[in-house]
């Protein structure tokens, strides 16, 4: 069942679910696009192809917002808004350590090994610069709530940016935590995306809850009570 958070005759905001993919990949699994697609063809009893263009993608394991254009015109105009650095994406994460301080920047280089899927924080020239900020919320007894907000998008950026920092998060066993999640997910989510709407030019948020867990709980109730 889609969750949908956001829509329009131009954009299209799901809350995605843990484990699906935002489109089409070699493991050939039907993408979330695929769903969305079905959803407005059914709603609006559309004839004939939908149109759907992926504007931005999350791993398969993070969960939270993702944003769909229903219009090639959303789809060009949202893009370069990516490209231009207008978008604004807050994220939340649980990780098993402190970071270095309770608020702070990371800015490494990272180089993507296309064959393990996989990216590493590198010395040398041919990595991409990344960087994020990051904010403490909370301590748990286990675990640290911290709000990041990338300013570039590379490859499993936050994932391992934080690794780097001796965060891992919870259930990335890819990226240094000691245990998977039981049901497959990392504890990173796509809580919230700013923008300009492409055709009203309106300044816009959307935001998104996380899944039903003990420790994302933890994060909305602070949230309600901010």
């Amino acid at each position: 069942m889609l969750e949908v958070l956001y829509e329009d005759n131009h954009l299209i905001a799901i809350n995605k679910k843990s484990g699906d993919i935002v489109q089409g990949d070699k493991t050939g699994d039907a993408p979330l696009s695929d769903f969305v697609k079905a959803y407005i063809k059914k709603k609006y009893n559309k004839p004939g192809d939908v149109f759907l263009g992926t504007i931005h993608r999350l791993d398969r394991p993070t969960s939270g917002i993702v944003l769909y254009a229903r219009t090639s015109k959303a789809l060009s105009r949202m893009n370069e808004q990516f490209r231009e650095k207008l978008v604004q994406k807050t994220y939340w994460a649980v990780v098993d350590n402190a970071p270095p301080n309770s608020s702070g920047t990371l800015d490494n280089h990272l180089q993507k090994n296309q064959k393990q899927n996989k990216s590493y924080v590198t010395k040398t020239d041919g990595g991409k610069h990344a960087v994020l900020e990051y904010k403490l919320i909370k301590k748990l007894d286990n675990f640290y709530h911290l709000e990041i907000k990338p300013k570039t998008g590379r490859h499993h950026q936050i994932r391992v940016q934080l690794s780097n920092a001796g965060c891992c998060i919870k259930g990335d066993v890819k990226y240094g935590a000691n245990r998977t999640n039981k049901d497959g997910s990392i504890h990173l989510f796509a809580r919230s995306v700013s923008f300009n709407h492409p055709i009203k030019k309106e300044s816009m948020t959307i935001t998104a809850n996380p899944p039903i867990d003990p420790l994302w709980n933890e994060f909305i109730n602070l949230a309600n009570l901010s």
